[in-house]
């Protein structure tokens, strides 16, 4: 039995959703259950492999929200139902769910950052005794580009939720316009020790929410931040994710602020 861990394993594709022109999302046999806020690294033999998020999880299958950007994301979009991917992983550390048992959570996501929180509200929707509070805080760059839609209707059934577009393009009917970071101001802090934030996004969206959260009183201590970028090897072997003394495939994805905000551009 071949124990590599570079070696991908097969897997099934068992289902695959559009959810923008750009974005769909694959349902993925997998017979382990990674933690939310892992990735795997996902290949096409003799094309290339990219590091993915989970976005899903369910008995027996993974879901990954790939973006349609380039040459192995393109070939995965080629592909059909029953069709296989080669994955290896899950890598990095992920979101441990036990500290936020009776918290208040806030949850900003930022474009395609909604996908590796998406796991963790769908979790809270199922076990909402858990948290004290969930408010959730999404923002696209217009409305098409909106992912997860059915998702976010059934959410804010129970948990406020404020979903906004930069660009309304004329045919946005939602209540919000404009930029994530203005609506820091309208979610209700509660206490700074019953409170934890967690941020999701491009590089730029993260330091300005987080800045925001920070001005209200919120402790960088208490702010979660996923910082997915140069991911190669997932084991920290490559050295193309190490900024400063950090391996992101290792030590993080997920990291407190405290210890990312000096690796955010």
């Amino acid at each position: 039995m071949n124990k590599n861990p570079l070696i991908p394993k097969p897997h099934k594709i068992i289902g695959i959703n559009r959810e923008t022109d750009l974005e769909s999302t694959f349902r993925i046999e997998m017979d382990t259950a990674p933690v939310m806020g892992q990735f795997y690294m996902v290949s096409i033999p003799r094309i290339g492999e990219m590091p993915i998020s989970i976005s899903g999880i369910g008995q027996g299958w993974i879901d990954m929200t790939i973006r349609n950007v380039g040459k192995v994301s393109q070939a995965v979009h080629f592909l059909d139902m029953e069709s296989t991917l080669f994955l290896r992983g899950p890598y990095g550390n992920g979101f441990c769910l036990e500290e936020f048992k009776g918290q208040h959570l806030v949850i900003a996501a930022g474009g395609s950052g909604i996908a590796p929180v998406r796991p963790i509200v769908e979790y809270y929707y199922n076990n909402q005794h858990e948290i004290d509070k969930l408010d959730l805080l999404f923002g696209f760059k217009t409305p098409d580009a909106i992912m997860f839609g059915k998702d976010i209707k059934r959410w804010k059934e129970r948990f406020k939720t404020i979903l906004t577009v930069d660009d309304a393009c004329g045919i946005w009917d939602g209540e919000c316009v404009g930029l994530i970071t203005g609506y820091v101001k309208d979610i209700k802090l509660s206490e700074y020790d019953r409170m934890d934030v967690i941020i999701i996004g491009p590089p730029v969206m993260i330091k300005f929410t987080a800045a925001e959260f920070i001005k209200r009183g919120v402790s960088e201590e208490r702010i979660i931040v996923s910082m997915e970028r140069r991911m190669s090897c997932g084991l920290g072997k490559c050295g193309h994710c190490k900024i400063g003394e950090h391996y992101i495939c290792l030590d993080g994805p997920v990291f407190r602020y405290n210890d990312a905000f000096k690796m955010i551009d």
